[in-house]
C-alpha cells in the first residue's frame, strides 16, 4: 500500500485553504489598499544581472559607527529615518558572503544572531511579533531584515507588513532611536558593541529641601 499523492492546487483555489500556512493571512484584506485594485502583466523574461561583488559593495564599505550593534563577525543596521514600523533592523555579517556561502562557523552562529536579535526585538514595547525576511536580489551580502509588528492591528499580520510600513506614518524619532538604543545594549550583553547609546531617563529635578523637611511630624514646630 502507498499514499497518494494530491492533485495540485488551482492557484485561483489557493487561498481558501486555510490549512496551506504558505497562504495564511494573505487574504486581500490584509493589504494596505482598498479596491479597485489591478494587476499587472510581468514584464518580458531578461538575462539576470550581475550581482554586485566585493569592490562595488556598499555594506563592506560602511563603517561600524553607521550601524546598531557591532561585532567581530557581525553587525546590525537600522534604516537611516523613522520608518511606520516601531523597528526595521537589518543583520549583516561582515565578511562579504551571501547565505549559501557561510562556512559552518557562520552559518551556526546566524541562528544564534537571529534567535538573539528577534528576541531583542520583541522585549520592545509595543512589539506584538517580528516578521524576519531576505529579498536582496542583485546584492550579494547577506542581509536579513527583521521587522517589528506593532501590536494590536490585525491588518498588519501576515506577509503585507513591508508594504505597510511605506503608507503608516513615520514614528517619533526620540522613541525610535531610545528603541535601538535599547536592542544595542540588549545585544552588546552578549558581546559586541553597542554603537547607538541605550536611552535615557528623563529625571524630574526634586524640589528643595529644608531643615523642617529632615524632622518628624510635630517636632521643632515653634521651636525657639
Amino acid at each position: 500500500m502507498h499514499n497518494s499523492i494530491p492533485s495540485p492546487v488551482p492557484p485561483s483555489e489557493e487561498a481558501a485553504f486555510p490549512e496551506d500556512p504558505y497562504f495564511a493571512n494573505a487574504g486581500e484584506s490584509n493589504l494596505p489598499f482598498v479596491r479597485p485594485l489591478s494587476t499587472r502583466s510581468l514584464g518580458p523574461v531578461t538575462e539576470e544581472p550581475d550581482r554586485r561583488d566585493m569592490d562595488e559593495c556598499d555594506t563592506c564599505r560602511t563603517s561600524d559607527e553607521e550601524y546598531v550593534w557591532v561585532a567581530e563577525r557581525w553587525r546590525v543596521r537600522a534604516t537611516r529615518r523613522p520608518t511606520g514600523l516601531p523597528v526595521a533592523l537589518a543583520l549583516e555579517c561582515r565578511p562579504h558572503l551571501d547565505l549559501g556561502d557561510l562556512p559552518n562557523l557562520l552559518a551556526a552562529e546566524l541562528g544564534v544572531m537571529t534567535v538573539r536579535l528577534e528576541k531583542a526585538i520583541r522585549s520592545l514595547p509595543g512589539v506584538a511579533q517580528v516578521h524576519v525576511h531576505r529579498w536582496e536580489d542583485g546584492h550579494s551580502h547577506l542581509r536579513l531584515w527583521f521587522l517589528g509588528r506593532p501590536a494590536g492591528h490585525r491588518d498588519l499580520r501576515g506577509p503585507y507588513l513591508r508594504a505597510w510600513d511605506d503608507v503608516l506614518p513615520p514614528v517619533a524619532e526620540n522613541e525610535w532611536r531610545n528603541r535601538l538604543g535599547t536592542v544595542a545594549a540588549w545585544l552588546a550583553d552578549f558581546g559586541g558593541r553597542a554603537v547607538v547609546d541605550p536611552p535615557r531617563f528623563n529625571w524630574q529635578e526634586l524640589p528643595p529641601l529644608s531643615v523642617t523637611d529632615l524632622l518628624p511630624p510635630g517636632d521643632g514646630a515653634g521651636a525657639e
